[in-house]
């Protein structure tokens, strides 16, 4: 059984350097045209969706001339308690 040392501790942080830098890297190359990718694919299906909602619409205008009531206020709502500050 082999114990670890301090060499494959040393090799071991290298390897996580390395990766870290890697990933930020590559990071910025690749997460500009994936973000450019999703928006692009919203926005096209804000554009669809908009398309299918003009052509399903119809240029109808219906007006309700239904008067609503006005509601009633209820006079049995409770007592009236009068507060008095005090200085």
């Amino acid at each position: 059984m082999e114990t670890a040392g301090l060499d494959s501790f040393f090799r071991m942080i290298f390897y996580i350097i390395i990766f870290y830098y890697a990933f930020k890297f590559l990071a910025k190359l690749l997460l500009p045209l994936l973000v450019k990718k999703v928006v692009q694919k919203a926005e096209q299906n804000f554009k669809q969706q908009y398309q299918n909602q003009n052509t399903s619409q119809k240029d109808e205008v219906i007006i309700d001339t239904t008067k609503t009531k006005s509601a009633k206020s209820n006079k049995n709502v409770g007592e009236y308690i009068d507060y008095e500050e005090i200085k």
